[in-house]
């Protein structure tokens, strides 16, 4: 975690980098910087940190009952459900996605190798 903060009072900059794993939280800075609300609520909406002490921890960018946290690497690029609307039932539906393919052994060599070697 990387905060850059600004003081136009004080005209300081301060960079504070700090190391977290997934059951370790962080202390809110909201209490010092009232504009550190939205961005720890992202934070913890894209990559799951949690903040303690924060006033009003929950999803700002994805739905409230949104399953994981979107820009983790352990995060399937598809995501884990397909939402659309269903013309015939008038709604959104949330359907899980299932991706399941055959293993496939795929020949990496290029056509440019099949070529017979000139010589001169």
């Amino acid at each position: 975690i990387v905060y850059n903060l600004l003081s136009l009072r004080y005209n300081s900059r301060v960079r504070i980098k700090t190391y977290t794993d997934e059951l370790t939280p962080i202390a809110s800075i909201t209490d010092i910087y009232d504009a550190a609300n939205w961005l720890e609520r992202e934070v913890w909406d894209m990559y799951g940190v949690y903040f303690t002490n924060h006033p009003d921890l929950r999803r700002i960018l994805t739905d409230y009952g949104f399953e994981g946290h979107p820009m983790r690497k352990d995060f399937p690029l598809p995501g884990y459900t397909e939402v659309r609307y269903d013309e015939e039932q008038k709604r959104v539906v949330i359907e899980p996605i299932e991706l399941s393919q055959d293993y496939r052994k795929f020949d990496l060599n290029t056509p440019w190798e099949t070529f017979p070697k000139v010589s001169c």
